[in-house]
C-alpha cells in the first residue's frame, strides 16, 4: 500500500490525503456525532416525559394525601376508641395510647396479667378486625405480669 502511494505524482499523494482526511471526517460524522445528536434528542424528549409525568404523580400523591388526612382523622379515633373499648372490657389500664402518622396506634401496657393480654389481642384481631403490626412482651417484677408495647392498625 505504501509503494503504491509513494508511486504516484506529489499532486494526486495530496488529493489521496485529502479524500483520506475528508472520509476520516464523514465517518466521524456519521459514526459518533450523529448518533450522539439523536440520543441527546431522545433524552430530552424522555426528560420532558418524565417530567410530565412527575407532575401528575405529584398532583396524585397531594390528593391522596390530603384525602388520607381527611379520612384518617376519623379512622384512628375509631381505631383509639376500639382499643379503648377492648381494653376496658378485659380490665386493662392502657398506660399510653400514642397515634402516629402512618394511621397506627401505638398502645403501653405495664404490670398486666399476660392471660388477659392475650385476650385482649384475640379480642383485637378477632372482635374488631383490626392488625397487630408489632408487639414487644416482656416479663414485668410479679409472676404472671408482663409489660407490653404494641403497634396496631386498622386494615381496612
Amino acid at each position: 500500500m505504501l509503494t503504491w502511494f509513494h508511486g504516484r505524482t506529489r499532486r494526486e499523494q495530496v488529493y489521496l490525503l485529502i479524500m483520506g482526511v475528508a472520509i476520516s471526517l464523514w465517518l466521524l460524522l456519521q459514526l459518533v456525532v450523529m448518533p450522539a445528536t439523536q440520543a441527546k434528542e431522545t433524552m430530552a424528549l424522555n426528560n420532558q416525559a418524565a417530567a410530565e409525568l412527575l407532575m401528575r404523580v405529584d398532583s396524585k400523591a397531594t390528593r391522596l394525601i390530603r384525602l388520607r388526612s381527611e379520612q384518617g382523622q376519623g379512622s384512628r379515633s375509631s381505631l383509639t376508641a376500639a382499643i379503648s373499648r377492648a381494653s376496658e372490657q378485659e380490665g386493662l389500664p392502657v398506660r399510653r395510647l400514642q397515634p402516629n402518622s402512618r394511621g397506627e396506634v401505638q398502645v403501653r401496657f405495664e404490670s398486666v396479667d399476660y392471660d388477659n393480654l392475650v385476650r385482649w389481642l384475640y379480642r383485637l384481631e378477632t372482635g374488631e378486625g383490626l392488625l397487630i403490626i408489632d408487639a414487644s412482651i416482656v416479663q414485668a417484677g410479679r409472676s404472671g405480669g408482663v409489660n407490653a408495647t404494641l403497634r396496631v392498625a386498622d386494615p381496612g
